[in-house]
């Protein structure tokens, strides 16, 4: 699957090769299908699984587009950490534990942030759930390609990572 989606990728990439290295064209490329896919499972989630409902826990009670926001979480992390480990960094030597380990920590950092815009969006300011999830998302996601590319899959290991390790 992910070898058809890179020779899709690489069919079309002449069209953008003047404006972007291959690289920032796979991460726009990936992740616009992610966040795609991240949108309309929100909405799906939001309108017909949640339904707009609170989810009552019993010690604690979970607004629909929070709620909305836990369940897709996990799926869109998964697609995510696919698309850039296998093809956006491919060329990455850390083993894939250290890249998933700090691909979730800047996705867990990137939630947070989101959830906290999604409680100012939706809850002050009145801004409707899944526009709101998309503005977040576009904020999230410049920072994301940075730390991605300079953290989570960096192509080597500098001399004080190595010392770390021992």
């Amino acid at each position: 699957m992910l070898r058809i989606l890179t020779h899709i990728l690489d069919f079309f990439y002449p069209l953008f090769k003047r404006y972007l290295n291959k690289e920032v064209y796979y991460y726009l490329a990936c992740g616009t299908i992610n966040t795609c896919c991240d949108w309309v499972m929100y909405f799906i989630i939001y309108n017909f699984i949640i339904q707009k409902q609170f989810i009552d826990l019993g010690f604690v009670t979970i607004s629909p587009h929070i709620s909305s926001l836990i369940i897709v979480t996990p799926i869109t992390f998964f697609v995510g950490f696919c698309f850039s480990k296998y093809i956006t960094f491919r060329h990455s030597k850390l083993e894939t534990t250290r890249q998933a380990f700090r691909y979730a920590a800047i996705l867990g950092c990137n939630w947070l942030v989101t959830y906290f815009l999604m409680k100012v969006l939706v809850e002050m300011v009145g801004v409707y759930p899944t526009p709101s999830k998309m503005i977040t998302t576009v904020i999230t996601t410049l920072l994301s390609f940075i730390l991605q590319k300079y953290y989570s899959f960096r192509s080597h290991e500098s001399v004080s990572d190595k010392q770390k390790l021992g």
